[in-house]
């Protein structure tokens, strides 16, 4: 019986540990969009905060529902509390200072750098 419930305790801790954000995205993002405005983006654990270039902020909660890593390559997806599904992907591999937020339908809405902000082709052309 005490086997059963370590199990148990250590799955529902597992559970719990895996819907926070991972530690790989979490932190202030220098964010770009397809218009090229600029945003701040800062990834906690369970929700995040962005922040336009006028001092607008809107928070979102959020969970980590994938992961996934091909050829080096980082993806994470993430279901935002209102139902919206949006993967951040860090397309060159082994650099997870530059990325990209994808919506559901794969379309690119943010591009992210932890130093700059940069835009998609500053991405494409380094991969």
């Amino acid at each position: 019986m005490r086997i059963i419930t370590t199990y148990l305790l250590s799955l529902v801790l597992f559970c719990l540990y895996s819907c926070s954000g991972s530690d790989t995205y979490r932190g202030l993002w220098k964010a770009t969009n397809s218009n090229r405005e600029k945003f701040d983006i800062d990834f906690a654990a369970k929700s995040f905060v962005i922040k336009d270039s006028t001092g607008k902020a809107s928070t979102f909660d959020y969970t980590q529902n994938s992961v996934s890593i091909k050829n080096s390559i980082e993806t994470y997806g993430i279901k935002v509390s209102d139902g919206r599904n949006y993967n951040i992907n860090f397309p060159i591999a082994d650099d997870e200072s530059k990325g990209i937020i994808t919506d559901g339908a794969g379309y690119v809405v943010y591009t992210i750098s932890r130093t700059g902000y940069i835009e998609y082709e500053d991405i494409s052309r380094l991969k």
